[in-house]
């Protein structure tokens, strides 16, 4: 793991391989992961769109080695969580059997997104929540200035590099808010510089994509206050 400090709170970002990173809260014992999306094949499939339909058990594979790595004892999930709310119903058993044993094993909790709202899971469901003065929501809130995490936008840094182009699923945050990548399997990204993130996390006075990369946290700069 990453250690970095963030709005007052010391944080840390798993560095996984393969994947996309989590964020560890040491202080809360928990976990943080936005945007898992469960289910978007199978939603795809309805729609006669056919992917493998494997994206629910990699992802849930994916929260579990994170949980190991950090003993998180609770799991804050930044909504979007499900592709759509009858997501959960479609959940094969091998992979509904991932979810409840998770769910058992530590305090889960659905921060709803727009993709998720009113879905029927165990655990606990809100819309948004605080924990020890930090907001945590699915979406930024425009001109919010109070410490925030949030998901939503699915950032990825995008850079070319010897001439090769690469993308890599980050973090982006200013000196109070960020946003965290996407965690699930069949997500995409949009690119961290986007106007979009950028003014999502107004009013700043610098804006940087985050990410770990052999054992250190790399920032990018993406915005800066004139």
């Amino acid at each position: 793991m990453v250690p970095f400090s963030f709005a007052g709170h010391e944080f840390a970002l798993t560095a996984p391989e393969k994947g996309v990173p989590a964020l560890f809260w040491p202080a809360e014992q928990a976990l943080l992961v936005a945007d898992l999306h469960l289910e978007k094949a199978s939603w795809f499939a309805r729609g006669g769109q056919f992917l493998p339909p494997y994206d629910s058990r990699e992802t849930l594979e994916r929260v579990a080695l994170a949980i190991r790595q950090t003993g998180a004892r609770r799991v804050y999930c930044l909504g979007d969580s499900f592709h759509d709310k009858a997501g959960p119903d479609r959940l094969e058993p091998h992979a509904a059997g991932m979810l409840d044993a998770l769910v058992r094993v530590v305090d889960w909790v659905w921060i709803t997104g727009n993709h998720d709202a009113d879905m029927a899971v165990a655990g606990a469901l809100v819309e948004e929540l605080t924990v020890s003065g930090i907001h945590l929501r699915h979406e930024a809130r425009p001109g919010e200035t109070e410490p925030e995490l949030s998901g939503h936008f699915h950032p990825k840094l995008r850079l070319t590099l010897r001439g090769r182009a690469i993308a890599r699923p980050c973090a982006v945050r200013s000196e109070r808010r960020m946003i965290l990548p996407a965690f699930g399997t069949l997500t995409g990204g949009m690119d961290a510089a986007d106007p979009a993130i950028l003014g999502a996390l107004q009013p700043a006075g610098r804006i940087d994509a985050v990410l770990p990369a052999a054992g250190k946290l790399v920032q990018y700069p993406l915005w800066r206050a004139a």
